[in-house]
């Protein structure tokens, strides 16, 4: 937060959305608010600011106005966008997507683990939305230089699972909204080293970038770095060494689940980054050492599955809710463990 000529300004990033906040200045003279913000955020235009006021996403002390609205002294001006223009080249590119829902305004993908969502370092081709750019070619949305065309939100290469994307201006920026104000419900199946204690709770901790290694995230005490994310997770079998969880998102930080479950101990199963891939629990012999090492070649992935997604239809506010069955490699795995642990002796 800072103080200038401009009056007060708090910009934050989260899922694939900004939201901007500015306070006018007492002086301020009257002046349309597609002006007011052209003027204060970097790099947009006033067809972006028009498309946030038709969708509702911004607001005059608390109040949703349309781009005509003049802004006066001391007015507290609040906008969430979709994410800003590409800096490289989308390539549209013919690769299979599994879409279970569609409609004129969005479509749900299944993702399958190993797909990059959207394009960057490293991961300029072969994503989903290459994917999705080929898909919908003709579409509006994705002829706009749009770096993540209809993407509100994300989830990990190598997690599987539910993706919502949207087709439209409008419908992008009021699923925006959406996930800025918690509107929407994320359910994920999650396989971890231990038991959680107690076996139902809630993981609250500032989520931010490691200070040491910048290819993780961290968890702070509160204030200190990052943003505040909260995690619910229940237990829904156990397997004694590792065990199943069902967990919720209240908010949507880079790796929450993986960097939550990784701070109370519990990292995912063969989760390279967050220290998954070593045996963590279990006996020193070698038969059951053996064994796991055989469930990491089964799941040679974190064990992290986005199973559902609620939201409200940017366009008819219909409440829709999709669900994703456990993929193969997440089945395999929880059947070897179930039968290890249901068949395995004292030496084992």
């Amino acid at each position: 937060m800072s103080e200038n000529l401009h009056g007060e300004e708090i910009k934050e990033s989260a899922d694939l959305y900004e939201h901007f906040r500015f306070v006018a200045d007492p002086g301020q003279n009257l002046l349309r608010i597609d002006k007011f913000l052209v003027n204060r955020i970097e790099n947009i235009s006033r067809n972006r600011i028009q498309n946030a006021a038709s969708a509702g996403n911004i607001l005059v002390n608390d109040i949703p106005v349309k781009s005509n609205y003049k802004v006066r002294p001391n007015d507290i001006v609040t906008i969430v966008m979709a994410y800003p223009p590409r800096e490289i080249e989308l390539i549209p590119q013919e690769i299979p997507v599994d879409v279970i829902y569609e409609d004129d305004h969005l479509v749900i993908v299944n993702k399958e683990a190993g797909m990059v969502v959207h394009p960057g370092h490293g991961n300029y081709s072969g994503t989903l939305v290459n994917a999705l750019a080929w898909r919908f070619r003709d579409m509006p949305l994705f002829k706009s230089g749009e770096l993540r065309p209809g993407l509100v939100h994300r989830i990990d290469k190598n997690t599987s699972g539910l993706l919502v994307v949207a087709k439209t201006e409008l419908a992008m920026n009021r699923l925006a909204k959406q996930f800025f104000d918690r509107k929407t419900r994320r359910e994920y199946i999650a396989i971890v080293w231990g038991v959680p204690e107690p076996a139902e709770g809630t993981i609250e901790g500032h989520i931010g970038r490691h200070l040491k290694d910048r290819m993780k995230m961290d968890v702070f005490p509160d204030g200190a770095e990052g943003r505040h994310a909260i995690t619910h997770y229940k237990v829904i079998e156990n397997f004694g060494y590792v065990s199943m969880l069902e967990c919720r998102l209240e908010t949507g930080r880079t790796h929450q689940i993986r960097v939550h479950l990784e701070h109370i101990g519990h990292p995912l199963f063969n989760d390279e980054r967050y220290g998954g891939d070593l045996i963590l629990r279990g006996t020193t012999f070698t038969k059951y050492r053996q064994f796991v090492r055989n469930c990491f070649k089964t799941l040679p992935r974190h064990a992290l599955h986005a199973k559902s997604l609620g939201l409200i239809h940017p366009a008819t506010g219909e409440e829709l809710y999709f669900e994703s069955a456990l993929p193969g490699d997440m089945q395999s795995l929880v059947e070897k463990w179930r039968k290890y642990t249901g068949g395995r002796d004292d030496e084992d």
